[in-house]
């Protein structure tokens, strides 16, 4: 009905989006046994790290590190973020398969986030592009505030397209269109999606989520029909919104429980086992005492409920 796929890519990004939210660092150790948690639980392809200054995020300081201890299975894909030229040239110092650089389409995000412009930052990608290619790195060049920018609102298509014309020209391999506020639309995403496969088939394009409002599912279900290649999630709901107030439960990444528990449910397969990736989500919120906005987590599955009893 929704032309929906028979299957589903999942990039897991609670290992950077996720632990940089977390205030006290997570052992370098603990790091790589989640990987290799996340590698058992059926992901495919995960976000392990960021290049990001140290005294930036002091918690991704040992991304060096963490690269060069975490299993390597050979179909798997690992990719790290890059905020600039000068941490794109350390990730190529590590065994990488993937690059993500992060643009805003909005001036007032690029400010806050990176300290420039959104056209300083695609004067930036020219560089970061030699960069990855030498190393033989793909390059995914994340749109933020794709759809709707804070102290802004809704982001128009030829402010998000500048991004995306630039990634293509640099010859990148992918962009995502980020819901950065989780305030974003289904209808929003559809015609987003939609209009950059449409307009870029150069390019794969996939999206990442927040869950502010609790749009999250319904934009991952809008974007799938609208033919997007990837979906990005954090295990835990961890990550997302660290600029504006609001119960800290809420703000956060779409946890990936939450996506497999729906796309499951409706016979969209992802390859990624639910039970596991709860426990690796349920471990880690005991271990940082991070609050829980996983559904998964607090309502639990239908599974459950249906093998529950009357009192």
């Amino acid at each position: 009905m929704w032309n929906l796929p028979d299957r589903a890519r999942i990039v897991e990004v609670g290992l950077r989006d996720g632990l940089q939210a977390i205030e006290e660092p997570v052992p370098t150790d603990r790091k790589i046994d989640m990987v290799a948690d996340m590698i058992d639980a059926g992901f495919k392809e995960i976000e392990v790290a960021s290049f990001a200054h140290p005294k930036v995020l002091p918690q991704l300081a040992d991304a060096e590190e963490v690269l060069a201890n975490i299993p390597r299975p050979p179909d798997v894909r690992f990719r790290a973020l890059v905020p600039n030229a000068r941490g794109a040239q350390r990730a190529a110092e590590c065994e990488l398969d993937e690059l993500a650089f992060v643009i805003p389409a909005e001036d007032g995000m690029a400010r806050k986030n990176q300290g420039t412009t959104t056209a300083g930052l695609l004067d930036q990608l020219d560089e970061i592009r030699r960069v990855s290619r030498a190393s033989g790195q793909r390059l995914i060049v994340a749109v933020a505030c794709a759809f709707f920018s804070p102290c802004f609102g809704p982001v128009s298509k030829s402010a998000r397209d500048k991004v995306i014309q630039k990634a293509a020209d640099v010859g990148a391999d992918g962009v995502y269109l980020a819901t950065t506020t989780g305030e974003e639309n289904p209808l929003e995403v559809f015609a987003g999606i939609s209009e950059a496969k449409r307009d870029f088939s150069c390019l794969e394009i996939g999206t990442h989520l927040h869950n502010r409002n609790g749009f999250a599912p319904a934009n991952a279900l809008a974007a799938l029909s609208a033919g997007v290649d990837w979906i990005e999630s954090s295990v835990a709901g961890l990550g997302g919104d660290m600029w504006f107030p609001g119960d800290p439960t809420v703000l956060g990444n779409m946890a990936t429980e939450d996506l497999i528990h729906l796309l499951d449910g409706m016979g969209i397969s992802t390859g990624i086992d639910l039970q596991r990736v709860r426990h690796i989500s349920e471990s880690l919120i005991e271990e940082t005492k991070f609050p829980v906005s996983s559904f998964v987590s607090r309502g639990g599955t239908r599974e459950d409920l249906a093998n529950a009893t009357w009192d």
